[in-house]
């Protein structure tokens, strides 16, 4: 089992805009395609590899093996993505060889924790970079709200050059989700080298659930509360 491939299909900080407003998004930013691959990425890279190693297990495969072969969506999925759009990013470079890594250890040493603690690794790795961008000129979940809401562009670089609180908020929400990955890894680290192995892959694809609904709970009650949504969509 491995985590989504991509730290910016787990973060969707951004509502959708208040109905008096809907005329005046794109169609196009109503329902959006990132939303098809946030759903391929759930599917390939959490409940697909969770359900083949159970459907493998119950079918008398070993530990190692049904690992290593449920582990290989994600990298499916990423070969399926580079090839689809004729680009293998450094992160997709980085999935394949860390599930190439992870596997031929697991062999070496006979022992499926490995496979079970580079998890842990994917998520602190997604932490620590969330992190980083603090001390880019635009934090990630900032560049995310644009990638999200292409048609208010223009409104968000306003808001951004001109108010300090608003500046303020997507710091501190970058804050909030790499903190909280971190926390996620090291919890999914204990459970890989303390739990029976046959039950971490559920665990694990609870885990994600449970991470991204709590975040995002945080997310929307402090985009509230602040009036970040409403700087956003007002006219």
């Amino acid at each position: 089992m491995a985590p989504p491939t991509s730290p910016g299909s787990a973060f969707d900080s951004s509502p959708p805009p208040p109905a008096g407003n809907a005329d005046e998004v794109p169609a196009s930013s109503r329902v959006p395609a990132g939303a098809w691959g946030f759903l391929a990425t759930v599917v390939c890279d959490i409940v697909l590899p969770a359900g083949l190693y159970y459907v493998l297990r119950d079918l008398g495969a070993d530990e190692i093996t049904s690992l290593l072969v449920s582990g290989s969506a994600p990298a499916l999925h990423t070969v399926y993505s580079a090839v689809r759009h004729r680009k293998l990013d450094a992160l997709g470079v980085f999935t394949i060889t860390l599930l190439a890594v992870s596997a031929l250890a697991s062999v070496v040493t006979a022992s499926p924790r490995i496979v079970l603690a580079r998890n842990s690794l994917f998520t602190a790795l997604a932490g620590v970079w969330l992190l980083v961008t603090l001390f880019t000129a635009r934090p990630f979940t900032y560049q995310a709200l644009k990638a999200l809401l292409p048609g208010r562009s223009e409104r968000l670089e306003s808001l951004w050059e001109q108010d300090v609180a608003f500046r303020r908020v997507w710091r501190a929400v970058t804050v909030l989700w790499g903190l909280g990955l971190l926390a996620d890894a090291l919890v999914r680290l204990i459970m890989a080298y303390t739990l029976p192995v046959d039950s971490v892959p559920a665990l694990d694809a609870a885990l994600y659930a449970a991470t991204w609904i709590v975040l995002q709970i945080v997310t929307q009650i402090s985009l509230y509360r602040s009036g970040t949504f409403g700087k956003i969509f007002s006219r």
